[in-house]
């Protein structure tokens, strides 16, 4: 009896440690969410790619932008993803922050912005390597890069939270060197990356932890 109250002891104070070092309030739901956005996203650009007036002259390796029809339409998939990232932010925020005033820890902390930072760092290097990407017209990299660099951000936030993040981080990483491999399939391996592989995390992290 004396052993398994010490085992309990120990099991407390393993949790007490981790929720002081852990953010453990990050939403699966918001997971599935940013999903759904992603398809939803990477469905209008296909549409605005392959299908929308004019867009049969379009080259599908999405490789330069010949006239200024073509710059209108990579600001219009820009304003696309750029609308899909706002969402995805918004709706991570309020979930993560509902779940964290259940959980009685504070949303804004020495772990929390360790984890921010550690998202960051990669995440704004990504964007500007894209940006410059974009300039220099190298649209072919753009999906990969945009992959690696938040499979990157995930491996280094999961320092700070569930390590079923890095598991995330890492297959982002895997579909960015593939999708690399593979010109010409940038959008197909956004939606898997940003949508479907969102959608499979999620739901894992919903009913391992939310429910």
């Amino acid at each position: 009896m004396e052993e398994k109250q010490i085992q309990d002891d120990l099991a407390s104070i393993r949790s007490l440690m981790e929720r002081s070092s852990k953010f453990i309030s990050l939403s699966g739901l918001s997971g599935i969410l940013a999903g759904i956005y992603a398809l939803i996203g990477a469905g209008v650009a296909y549409y605005e790619l392959y299908i929308g007036i004019g867009r049969h002259h379009f080259n599908p390796h999405f490789r330069i932008v010949e006239n200024i029809e073509d710059s209108f339409l990579l600001f219009t998939l820009l304003l696309i993803a750029l609308a899909v990232l706002l969402a995805s932010l918004l709706t991570g925020f309020i979930l993560t922050a509902r779940k964290a005033k259940k959980k009685g820890q504070p949303i804004w902390g020495n772990t929390s912005r360790a984890l921010i930072f550690n998202m960051a760092l990669p995440l704004v290097s990504g964007g500007l390597l894209i940006l410059i990407l974009l300039f220099r017209n190298y649209y072919g990299i753009v999906s990969p890069a945009s992959l690696i660099f938040y499979g990157l951000a995930l491996v280094g936030a999961s320092n700070f939270t569930y390590k079923d993040v890095r598991y995330l981080g890492i297959c982002e990483i895997a579909l960015g060197l593939i999708a690399a491999c593979l010109p010409g399939y940038g959008l197909l391996f956004w939606a898997i990356g940003f949508g479907v592989l969102h959608i499979i995390y999620g739901s894992m992290m919903y009913f391992k932890y939310d429910r």
